[in-house]
């Protein structure tokens, strides 16, 4: 496989999710005087399937103590429009763009892949992929989407340290964090309501995060971090305990994140 060493200007990036599917311009994410994607090392996309995804049919943000969780289907309106409205914004654009796939079902996303390799701006590739799927599932997705471009292995909480040897083994350029899944109950619902499962976000789930990060850099796994990062101090943290870079995720939407110094290469 051919891998291009991705220097970025600086170690920090938005998570998947979180800013949409390319950077706006009017959008001001830090409120230090300094242009906002001057800041990022590069943009991550919102998740994209192959086919449109529609939102869950009862979307929930529901908050609890230190974190919140977020239950929407992750709807997309599938590779095909999210190319015809943002490709030429992609390639116009002052920094990296990694477009983060739903990478669930294997030929697919090497479908997938290779339109994007022909794409200007578009430097990475980061996979996907649905809790508890298959350890054979991800691996197949990852040979089958091998090409020209740097694949970055998003994967849950408990599958980074028994299986990250492994993705990185089989070509990823890098691992990095999903957010972790919980259930929560309807806020006011009567005793016995049914849960809600969804992704978990917020500053409560950092030392969960960090610890992870730090195991996994003693097996000498590149991670790029995020999950529970809410400011400078979080990300140096990261850093120092030998994360390649840092994803940001509902921290930004705050508009007050300072930006880190410094450059790092992924490979």
């Amino acid at each position: 496989m051919f891998k291009n060493d991705l220097t970025f200007r600086t170690p920090l990036m938005n998570a998947a999710g979180s800013l949409g599917f390319a950077p706006e311009p009017r959008s001001a994410i830090f409120m230090n005087g300094e242009s906002s994607w001057n800041s990022f090392g590069a943009f991550i996309t919102n998740p994209v399937s192959l086919r449109p995804r529609l939102p869950s049919a009862n979307p929930q943000l529901i908050e609890s103590s230190g974190c919140f969780l977020l239950h929407n289907g992750l709807p997309n309106p599938g590779l095909s429009a999210v190319l015809k409205k943002y490709s030429r914004r992609w390639a116009q654009s002052d920094i990296p763009i990694i477009v983060h796939l739903m990478a669930d079902r294997p030929d697919e996303t090497a479908r997938m892949v290779r339109v994007l390799e022909g794409l200007e701006n578009v430097v990475a590739i980061e996979l996907g992929f649905a809790p508890l799927l298959a350890a054979d599932i991800i691996l197949m997705a990852l040979e089958m989407s091998l090409g020209e471009l740097p694949l970055i292995v998003n994967l849950p909480f408990d599958q980074v340290l028994t299986l990250g040897a492994r993705v990185i083994q089989a070509g990823a350029a890098a691992l990095s964090l999903a957010a972790p899944r919980g259930a929560l109950p309807l806020p006011h619902n009567s005793t016995g309501a049914p849960l809600i499962t969804g992704r978990l976000y917020g500053p409560a789930l950092f030392p969960q995060s960090l610890d992870l990060v730090c195991n996994a850099c003693r097996l000498g796994l590149p991670v790029i971090a995020g999950v529970g990062v809410y400011g400078n101090d979080n990300a140096m943290l990261m850093l120092k305990s030998g994360a390649l870079a840092i994803q940001v995720d509902t921290a930004l939407w705050r508009g007050d994140w300072l930006p880190l110094p410094g450059s790092f290469s992924l490979v």
